[in-house]
């Protein structure tokens, strides 16, 4: 499994947008519909929100790839 860690650029990033901005999507859009999909694990529950806040310290799992988001540096 692929890790990749995301430096956030502010308190939040909404769940389909890092996808899109990791990589992992082409466009917001497909990042809805991947978790729609329900493939998408926020700190290892899969999570359906397609707009949840994610937060520094907590983890997204989709397939084949672990994000760890992190705070601002």
């Amino acid at each position: 499994m692929e890790t990749i860690d995301f430096e956030l650029q502010g308190e939040h990033v909404e769940l389909n947008q890092l996808l899109k901005l990791v990589g992992l999507c082409d466009s917001g859009g497909a990042g809805k519909a991947l978790v729609a999909s329900g493939v998408v694990q926020v700190d290892g529950a899969v999570e359906l929100r397609k707009t949840r806040k994610i937060r520094a310290g907590q983890t997204v799992a989709a397939p084949g790839v672990l994000v760890r988001v992190q705070a601002p540096a």
